[in-house]
């Protein structure tokens, strides 16, 4: 089951509107539905919360490395499925290609498995920053990858 049908599941378990979760976690509506359909995936800070709401344990909604796997999972162009060598050789090739700068968020992000609020602080910047770097990142990977396989 999905992160998004989870959420749904839960909430209308307790008979929850998706406005009053949004309410409880001081998020809009909107979001709450973005996140239950699929086209936005809640961070694991944010997935503590619904679970604490709920009362149940966060990997019941999502596990944290499932969750940042499935980021890159999204990097790899539709249908293709390379062998993990190449794989790891091209990422390798990627990586260090990339600035200093985003090397660092992307090593912290996806080798340490660091959640983007503790990225943030580390970078002394805002969370929301974070988030885009790693989404112009991942695009470039997807394109790189592309091109590669």
């Amino acid at each position: 089951m999905e992160i998004g049908s989870r959420i749904r599941t839960l909430r209308e378990s307790a008979g929850m509107s998706q406005q009053t979760l949004a309410d409880l976690l001081f998020v809009s509506r909107e979001l709450v539905c973005k996140w239950e359909n699929g086209s936005r995936r809640p961070d694991y800070p944010d997935i503590e919360r619904i679970a604490n709401v709920f009362s149940v344990p966060p990997d019941e909604i999502a596990d944290r490395n499932d969750i940042v796997f499935d980021e890159l999972e999204e990097c790899l162009p539709d249908g293709l499925q390379p062998d993990e060598e190449r794989l790891l050789r091209l990422l390798n090739e990627f990586v260090q290609g990339l600035s200093g700068r985003d090397r660092a968020l992307f090593l912290q992000r996806y080798y340490l498995l660091k959640p983007t609020s503790e990225i943030a602080l580390l970078q002394e910047t805002k969370e929301n920053h974070i988030r885009t770097s790693l989404s112009r990142i991942r695009k470039r990977l997807r394109k790189y990858l592309k091109e590669k396989l």
